[in-house]
């Protein structure tokens, strides 16, 4: 009997995004306890032991939010993975959620990973999930991030401040956004 491995839930031209499973656990860690990547969330790193965060990722895993979910970015050619994406804040009566994506190995920064990996999760969550709107709040100074997002449907829509920091509001409309062709 063969055990199947984590369930794949969008596949793009670079990335596969896969459901979240223990063996993420390590990564995970590493990349929430960077100070440069909790900056480019306007976050302070993780202080929690690694054994704490195991059990809080094992619980997330064993009863998941129905308003949130995270998925694992793997490189399709290699199987690395490589980061994280999450919609959060789902309302299914609104039919809207909020994109966050983290590229945590910085071997995949500036080579179209996380375009690819925005592009590849606004379809899931346009098809699968029937939203028609989403949005995401990048930080003003991080241009890479809103080059990716436009280059990705998104599209600005006012400078908003937020917990002494301040953003670029944007946001994705079904109807607007250029989708894949089927295989």
């Amino acid at each position: 009997m063969t055990v199947a491995g984590p369930r794949v839930v969008a596949t793009g031209r670079l990335v596969r995004l896969r459901e979240k499973h223990l063996d993420d656990a390590e990564h995970d860690f590493s990349w929430r306890r960077d100070p440069e990547l909790a900056s480019y969330d306007a976050a302070r790193p993780i202080t929690m032991s690694y054994r704490s965060f195991v059990a809080s990722l094992r619980e997330e895993l064993e009863y998941p939010a129905d308003h949130r979910r995270t998925f694992a970015i793997d490189d399709r050619a290699t199987g690395t993975h490589i980061g994280n994406v999450m919609y959060y804040g789902y309302d299914r009566r609104t039919r809207q959620a909020e994109l966050g994506i983290t590229i945590g190995d910085r071997d995949y920064w500036s080579r179209g990973f996380g375009t690819d990996t925005v592009r590849t999760m606004l379809d899931y969550l346009f098809t699968e999930l029937g939203l028609d709107r989403v949005i995401l709040h990048t930080l003003t100074w991080n241009y890479r991030a809103q080059a990716c997002f436009e280059q990705s449907g998104f599209e600005r829509v006012k400078q908003v401040r937020r917990g002494g920091y301040d953003f670029i509001f944007m946001e994705a409309w079904a109807e607007h956004v250029d989708r894949p062709a089927a295989d």
